[in-house]
């Protein structure tokens, strides 16, 4: 299943920070292209040096970084679909807050799952989780218009945000579950998409702003 847009609503201003996002990705990664290895090994952010209290910038920079063409294209896709209409609920200044934490709690919880690994850890699919997570709350019942596949086959149709993003959910939890029982030397950081996720599911309602909560309820009004 690929999301392509929210068929519920659109966002009432432009999403800025969203953009801004975005264009910082586009910008590391082509930092990462010219830079090979030595820039992806510089930044990207490995458990056992943060728990010795080394590195701690890469926190933040890792969370900007990717694998390749298909992991960027990937995270920003979703980030475009679910980004704009939370940003629009916490105005540009809160939702990059947001997503920066977010980021940093997912993080936190991919290091405490494996404090000692020494596996480099990278992508911005930790803090998007956040968004989703936010979106769930915020939105659980805008239908998202979905590319969804059948074998050779392929349709787009529009499902409920809250089986799209629960199932999404669901698959992270389970391939963590799997991912504890083997040994791991790289791969798909599932527990850092768990841990964004219940940040921005948690913390969605903290992060609105007033303005925001006003129009929702003239909505629910009228």
């Amino acid at each position: 299943m690929i999301p392509l847009g929210d068929a519920s609503r659109h966002p009432f201003r432009f999403p800025i920070a969203t953009v801004l996002i975005i264009i910082a990705n586009a910008l590391v990664f082509l930092l990462e292209l010219a830079g090979g290895n030595a820039f992806i090994s510089r930044w990207s952010l490995v458990p056992a040096d943060i728990m010795a209290g080394q590195h701690w910038i890469t926190i933040l920079t890792a969370m900007f970084m990717h694998a390749g063409w298909a992991h960027l294209l990937g995270n920003m896709l979703f980030f475009w679909v679910f980004g704009p209409e939370i940003e629009d609920v916490m105005s540009p200044p809160g939702f990059l807050a947001f997503y920066l934490l977010g980021g940093v709690a997912a993080t936190a919880a991919q290091i405490l799952i494996d404090p000692t690994s020494t596996v480099p850890n990278l992508g911005a699919s930790g803090a998007i989780a956040g968004v989703m997570g936010a979106f769930l709350v915020t939105y659980p019942r805008d239908r998202i218009r979905t590319l969804l596949f059948f074998g050779w086959f392929a349709r787009v149709t529009a499902i409920p945000a809250v089986i799209l993003v629960g199932f999404w959910f669901l698959t992270q939890l389970f391939s963590e579950v799997g991912a504890l029982t083997q040994v791991q030397s790289g791969g798909v950081a599932y527990m850092a998409h768990i841990g964004g996720f219940i940040f921005g599911a948690v913390m969605a309602r903290v992060f609105e702003s007033h303005k925001r909560r006003w129009q929702q309820g003239l909505e629910r009004t009228h």
